[in-house]
């Protein structure tokens, strides 16, 4: 089986055997474009070629031919949108997660009288990163635009709507738009009318188990596939990640940083947050999905990488090494609570836990005695608190004790995982496949398939290959300095909105 993984910056392709077990892996990368302020948008035809490509990498590889291959599966990133015109071509690059455009209309969404009513129909915190939001912008900022789009999608059903010529979206990806209802699973009539939008410009709805077939002939051969290979159609990169790493028993919570990273748990009926904090999300009629993402992970470390240590970067390209091994080796050395430094990691505005946009990355306490080994650390830091304060809202949404399931990039290192322990309080378990959404999507498919009745059976492909145990004096720490971390980013709450503001003004002089 192989599950395709369409992210923010990169597309992976996943073999795995029918026990679970990864046989080869392909990352295609692509560019984030952001032309303008707030604006972070990817090209489809960029994303498909990577997904064609992860294909024909993985399949030829390992020399496999139509026959072995007994299907294929989908997870993909949530929020996106697509506005595709009469011929079914694109009228729009594909706005990710991460743009904020929408930021105004998410305000006076905010402070409608329908806000509450919306979001515990749709399950889906109001913010700029929804495909509802986003649409309203377009509604109130490029409306004939809106008008000539025949069909309204995300990046899966693109890929799908090539490969296979129909519009199609999975339960699971619809429920994280905010145009569907999490009670009828169908499409939201009043959230519709919000957006300004017909049912007919929106795709068939299917659950996350259908199955597709009927390739494009000249693409299945392309790629090395029998046109009747079944494609699944999955779901959506967070809920498939909680299945992927055994994540889906009640008080398992899985912790996944990549670029972004989010906080999620699964519960047998919808439970929505009634203060709008946390999502709730499909994944099958029995395991929905409820948790916080946040915008700011690895991406935040990128960051780091590429202004604090240019010629380390440039050095480390024409040796062909990773910086990222080095920089945590510097973080290592330096104690827990970076002698003080603390970091809001808040660069591209935040979702969970503040759901405020503005939001801006600061970092205080700096000293003549801080050098950019603490930055590093104290960064690495900072991500990892407001991580632990969207698991805090878990806890008192759930009252349930947790188990700590990780995933993600960050889980090669063993300094992030070490801090994780170290912030959370409690040990940390390391599933031996980090690629949890693809192996999510994976499972998916097996039981679609009928290799597997329940996706309870993920317990028997799942295994963890290392626990990490909090150290006491860091716990220490760490817990004498979060309170002072949250003192701060509350008082910084009114000061985000009239720094973006002031940035927005100035980047337009």
């Amino acid at each position: 089986m192989i599950g395709v993984d369409i992210g923010t910056t990169s597309t992976k392709v996943v073999l795995f055997d029918l026990k679970g077990q990864m046989q080869a892996v392909s990352r295609q990368l692509y560019p984030l474009y952001h032309d303008q302020p707030d604006f972070a948008e990817e090209d489809p035809n960029e994303i498909f070629t990577a997904v064609v490509t992860g294909l024909i990498e993985v399949i030829q590889k390992q020399q496999l031919l139509p026959a072995d291959i007994k299907g294929i599966a989908f997870s993909s990133a949530m929020h996106s949108v697509i506005l595709m015109d009469q011929a079914d071509q694109p009228l729009t690059r594909v706005l990710t997660w991460a743009d904020n455009r929408a930021e105004k209309e998410a305000e006076q969404l905010k402070t409608a009288t329908q806000a509450n009513a919306l979001f515990t129909r749709t399950g889906v915190p109001i913010h700029p990163m929804s495909p509802l939001t986003k649409l309203m912008w377009f509604k109130q900022n490029q409306p004939q635009l809106l008008a000539q789009a025949k069909q309204i999608i995300g990046i899966k059903e693109y890929v799908l709507w090539r490969l296979f010529g129909r519009y199609v979206e999975d339960y699971s990806i619809a429920n994280a738009t905010g145009l569907f209802n999490l009670n009828t699973l169908d499409w939201d009539e009043p959230a519709l009318a919000l957006a300004g939008i017909k049912r007919a410009q929106l795709p068939q709805l299917v659950d996350t188990d259908y199955q597709l077939k009927g390739m494009n002939p000249a693409i299945a051969t392309k790629i090395g596939l029998a046109m009747d290979t079944p494609v699944i159609i999955g779901a959506s990169d967070g809920t498939l990640s909680n299945l992927g790493l055994n994540a889906i028993q009640p008080g398992a919570v899985a912790v996944t940083i990549g670029t972004s990273g989010a906080v999620r748990m699964v519960a047998p009926t919808p439970q929505v947050d009634p203060a709008g904090r946390l999502f709730t999300y499909y994944l099958d009629r029995t395991h929905w999905v409820i948790g916080g993402p946040v915008n700011n992970g690895g991406v935040v470390f990128q960051w780091v990488r590429d202004q604090l240590f240019p010629a380390e970067q440039a050095q480390a390209q024409r040796d062909g090494t990773d910086l990222y091994e080095k920089l945590t080796q510097l973080a290592a050395a330096i104690p827990a609570g970076s002698n003080g430094l603390l970091c809001q990691p808040y660069f591209g505005g935040e979702r969970a836990p503040l759901w405020n946009a503005a939001a801006r990355g600061s970092y205080f306490g700096l000293t003549q005695s801080h050098t950019r080994a603490h930055i590093v650390r104290a960064t690495l830091e900072g991500i990892v608190y407001n991580l632990n304060a969207v698991l805090q809202l878990l806890q008192a949404l759930t009252d349930m004790p947790l188990t700590i399931q990780a995933s993600g990039g960050f889980a090669h290192s063993q300094l992030w995982c070490q801090i994780l322990a170290d912030v959370f309080g409690q040990p940390i378990n390391i599933p031996a496949s980090i690629e949890s959404s693809a192996l999510g999507a994976v499972i998916v498919g097996m039981k679609s398939l009928g290799y597997i009745d329940s996706l309870d059976e993920v317990k028997t492909l799942v295994t963890t290959t290392r626990q990490v145990q909090p150290l006491a004096a860091n716990v220490a720490v760490y817990q004498k300095i979060m309170p002072l971390w949250a003192e701060v980013t509350e008082k910084l709450t009114a000061e985000y909105a009239k720094i973006a503001a002031l940035q927005q003004e100035l980047s337009r002089k």
